[in-house]
C-alpha cells in the first residue's frame, strides 16, 4: 500500500523537478563549463541530472539563444563548454526573480496550514 500511496508524490516530484532544470542549468552556467562539470556541479548541490536529460537540454537552450557553446581542447579529448549568452542573461534574472516570488507565495500558503 505505501507503494501506491508513493507513486502520485514521485510523478509530482519529477513534475517539478522538470520545471525547475532549465532554472537550476542557467544558475550554474555563469562561467564556462562542459556537460560533466555542469552534471558534477548539479549533482553537488543535490539537484541530480541524468546524461539524456541534460544534454537535450543544453543543446534546447543554446538553439533558443540562453546559451552559447565552444569547443575546448585541455588536456584531453575536446569538450564543448556552455555559459549563458546575453539573453540567457536576462532570462535567468527574469526566471530567478518569477521563483522567488513563487517560493515566497507558497511558503505563505504552507504556514497557513500550520496554523
Amino acid at each position: 500500500m505505501q507503494k501506491a500511496d508513493s507513486e502520485p508524490t514521485a510523478k509530482i516530484e519529477q513534475e517539478l523537478r522538470r520545471g525547475v532544470l532549465m532554472l537550476a542549468v542557467l544558475s550554474q552556467l555563469r562561467r564556462s563549463q562542459y556537460g560533466y562539470s555542469l552534471r558534477q556541479a548539479l549533482d553537488g548541490k543535490d539537484m541530480p541530472i541524468e546524461e539524456g536529460t541534460l544534454y537535450p537540454l543544453l543543446r534546447r537552450m543554446e538553439e533558443q539563444g540562453l546559451l552559447q557553446s565552444e569547443w575546448k581542447i585541455e588536456d584531453g579529448p575536446p569538450r564543448r563548454y556552455y555559459k549563458r549568452s546575453k539573453e540567457g542573461e536576462r532570462v535567468y534574472r527574469n526566471l530567478a526573480a518569477k521563483w522567488r516570488g513563487l517560493v515566497e507565495t507558497v511558503e505563505a500558503l504552507m504556514e497557513e496550514d500550520k496554523g
